[in-house]
């Protein structure tokens, strides 16, 4: 998988060589890769920006900056998806992550201001995501958490120890609860069952958890599964 992050704070993206993500790039699982936008400047100061149409306050990057970089990924001609990380998009996702990881090629449009030209979206943008209800101040953060989720889910990206099957998301609820050593600690104790070695009842242990605390945490998820169980979907 190759991933090209269109942006004009490269020097942000330096925690992608770190970890789980950095150590998929080490073994040549994918390829991370900045995409400056000043190069496509449109002029010799620099600019990619300009005030909007209709005289609302603040920037908007321009197209004819981000349509060149876009070019020069050579993402259409790879099949791959242009994905633009904006408040409004549709929300990210453990599945959307999931059908991302199958792509060969990603490029990472990471906007500012107050956006990107209409027409980019128009005309470029394949899919469009938001991390959430809230607003950061640039495409940049988001584009990390796009890439670490997608990455992490590449055959191979996990070692032996680690797995995503049991994450939170994966398999619908949340994640349960989980302990190591010591057995006890500042006066509280391992539950008793994941001590037992008795794997049936540890597994119906975890399952019992993981939907008590979806419940608790992410009604809206939990009705889901209910929905889901109620019609044989599950």
């Amino acid at each position: 998988m190759r991933i090209d992050c269109i942006t004009i704070f490269p020097e942000m993206f330096a925690p992608i060589s770190q970890s789980i993500v950095g150590r998929a790039q080490k073994n040549g699982l994918f390829s991370f890769n900045t995409v400056y936008l000043r190069d496509f400047a449109v002029n010799d100061y620099g600019q990619v920006d300009d005030s909007p149409y209709g005289g609302e306050p603040g920037m908007v990057l321009r197209p004819e900056p981000l349509a060149a970089a876009i070019q020069s990924t050579h993402v259409k001609e790879d099949g791959g998806k242009v994905i633009y990380l904006t408040a409004d998009g549709v929300p990210f996702s453990h599945k959307l992550a999931s059908e991302l990881s199958h792509e060969e090629h990603l490029v990472l449009v990471c906007g500012h201001y107050k956006g990107i030209d209409e027409r980019i979206r128009e005309n470029y943008v394949d899919l469009e995501i938001s991390i959430g209800d809230f607003v950061v101040s640039g495409g940049e953060l988001p584009a990390m958490l796009v890439t670490d989720a997608v990455v992490r889910l590449l055959p191979g990206a996990l070692g032996h120890k680690e797995s995503g099957e049991t994450d939170s998301f994966a398999q619908g609820p949340l994640g349960w609860p989980v302990y190591t050593r010591p057995e006890v600690f500042e006066g509280k104790s391992v539950p008793e069952v994941l001590l037992s070695g008795h794997h049936q009842r540890i597994s119906e242990w975890r399952r019992a958890e993981s939907l008590k605390r979806t419940q608790e945490r992410r009604p809206d998820i939990y009705e889901k599964l209910q929905i889901d169980t109620k019609f044989g979907t599950q």
